[in-house]
């Protein structure tokens, strides 16, 4: 028996960005508007209409758009005009997005559409519902945007719904738009006055596949600590290192930083239960900064994780139109809203946090690398006297690829929001490039997401080496246990590599960072349970 569709409800309270990324992962997930958000669509679309009537000049309604903003559209060719609108700016390049942000990005816009700015009808709204029920994967460039509103991406989306475009069949093939619709069996939607602005007009883009990259942060921030752990494992039995002082609840007292005491906590979980509970009187008194502020790194990361969420829940709950439809006074009102700076801000302040995360986790391989050439030293001598030589499972130059990373993550951590020239006659004469500080930092999340498996797999074979003389905590037992059947594998270091991430990820999926990691002020928890019959957000 095939369990229960999870469904989406939506109505007017605001809705969880986790949850985005939950229903763009997960193609069964069913969506639907309540009757309270389209009776809110249906009064903002009634207030369009009354604008439209009175002749009243606005923005994209009855005049072009940016440095033709003061031409006017004339009545007879206003419908034509909603066609022109989303060919124009369908205009994107680039490779396009997966099933799962082509999916966000349409979820986005419906949310968008539902908190009644955007004056389209209730029946768009509900079109764009079902090209996510009935599994419509437009072909969405992405790149194009320059931050003040996805402007091309959203219009690759629209020109699917209008029977035109370009979309992905279930076999992952390229089909027509029209032909996309008609195997969903869908009518192409045909625009009213409008109409067409509001589909293309939104930073949907950037918040749907930000959403995306935001649970990979809230599992990154996990997992760095899981690396941090483990080689504080290693260090302790190479290297008379280990001294859990600076994660001590007294120091993490002493300084009110939630994120900072999260990661201290996460690490003593992992570690519980092993050897470095108990104060050995030959630790070092301190360890290396890599080691004993990496509390103070990942936490500084973590609390801009936080940031992130807040500013993207600003974004999709928020009314971005321009015009916005206000319900309050019946008018259509030009503004800015469109432009996401905060969010656009909290994309680059993050790829300058993994890079810092990043230069502790490399720091902290090059010190595991003298005991990797001990070992081999070890393995050359028994080949000499007669053994042959043995094969080590963990490629020797795994710390370079670790440097080379970073590297990566330093040019990475560059500003891209600073870089959008003057557009449309001098009128969009500042951009926020929202959309490639984005791009970027799903890059750099890439980059450190190998890097950590570097470190997690260096750690992983080292104290797979040392024995088991004294027990390990917990939390990384477990975790060893995992890399220990990626590395007898043998596997090609790419290979290894790419199989220590996916490994790592279902490790800090499956135990939650020592099975006792709470809900706190940043709130990483990557999903939202839902009622089997739905919920309304």
């Amino acid at each position: 028996m095939n369990p229960e569709p999870r469904v989406l409800v939506i109505g007017r309270a605001p809705i969880p960005v986790p949850l985005v990324a939950d229903v763009a992962l997960n193609s069964a997930f069913h969506v639907k508007l309540n009757h309270d958000a389209l009776t809110l669509i249906g009064r903002s679309r009634e207030i369009v209409e009354e604008t439209a009537a009175s002749g009243q000049r606005v923005y994209g309604l009855n005049t072009l758009l940016g440095s033709g903003r003061d031409t006017a559209v004339e009545e007879k060719s206003v419908l034509a005009y909603q066609v022109q609108v989303v060919r124009y700016h369908n205009s994107g390049v680039g490779t396009f997005l997966d099933r799962a942000a082509a999916r966000a990005v349409i979820l986005a816009r419906l949310i968008g559409f539902s908190r009644g700015g955007s004056g389209v009808r209730p029946e768009t709204a509900g079109f764009y519902a079902e090209l996510l029920n009935r599994g419509v994967h437009p072909a969405i460039p992405a790149e194009g945007s320059v931050g003040s509103s996805d402007l091309t991406q959203l219009a690759a989306v629209a020109a699917v719904a209008i029977g035109e475009g370009e979309a992905f069949d279930a076999e992952g093939t390229l089909v027509p738009g029209a032909k996309a619709l008609a195997d969903a069996g869908l009518q192409p939607l045909t625009l009213a006055a409008g109409e067409a602005l509001p589909l293309v007009s939104a930073n949907s883009y950037s918040v749907g596949a930000g959403a995306l990259a935001l649970v990979r942060l809230q599992q990154l921030a996990r997992l760095a600590d899981v690396g941090l752990a483990l080689s504080l494992e290693t260090t302790a039995r190479y290297d008379g290192g280990g001294n859990l002082s600076p994660f001590s609840p007294a120091i993490q007292a002493a300084k009110a930083v939630d994120g900072q005491r999260e990661s201290a906590a996460a690490v003593r979980r992992l570690l519980s239960g092993g050897w470095l509970e108990d104060v050995r009187p030959e630790v070092s008194v301190q360890d290396a900064l890599s080691f004993r502020a990496a509390p103070q790194t990942h936490g500084a990361f973590r609390a801009l994780v936080a940031q992130l969420r807040s500013a993207l829940e600003v974004e999709l709950n928020g009314r971005g139109d321009n015009p916005l439809v206000d319900l309050e006074s019946g008018q259509m009102v030009s503004g800015g809203n469109f432009q996401p700076m905060q969010l656009a801000l909290s994309f680059e302040g993050l790829r300058l946090a993994l890079a810092h995360v990043g230069i502790s986790s490399e720091r902290r391989i090059a010190k595991l690398y003298p005991p990797q050439r001990a070992i081999r030293a070890k393995h050359l001598a028994a080949a000499a006297a007669g053994s042959g030589l043995a094969q080590e499972e963990l490629p020797g130059l795994l710390w370079y690829s670790a440097a080379g990373l970073l590297a990566e993550l330093k040019f990475l951590a560059a500003p891209a929001t600073l870089g959008a020239p003057t557009l449309s006659a001098d009128v969009e004469d500042h951009s926020t490039l929202a959309p490639l500080a984005l791009q970027q930092l799903e890059k750099s999340l890439a980059a450190l997401e190998k890097l950590l498996a570097i470190e997690a797999l260096t750690a992983s074979y080292l104290l797979l080496e040392a024995g088991a003389a004294q027990p390990l905590g917990k939390g990384t037992a477990a975790v060893v246990g995992r890399m220990a059947d990626v590395l007898a594998e043998r596997p090609s270091a790419p290979e290894l590599v790419e199989r220590a991430r996916r490994a790592l990820r279902e490790a800090v999926a499956e135990v939650r960072v020592g099975q006792g990691d709470e809900r706190t002020s940043s709130d990483l928890d990557t999903g939202v349970a839902l009622a089997d019959g739905g919920e309304t957000w």
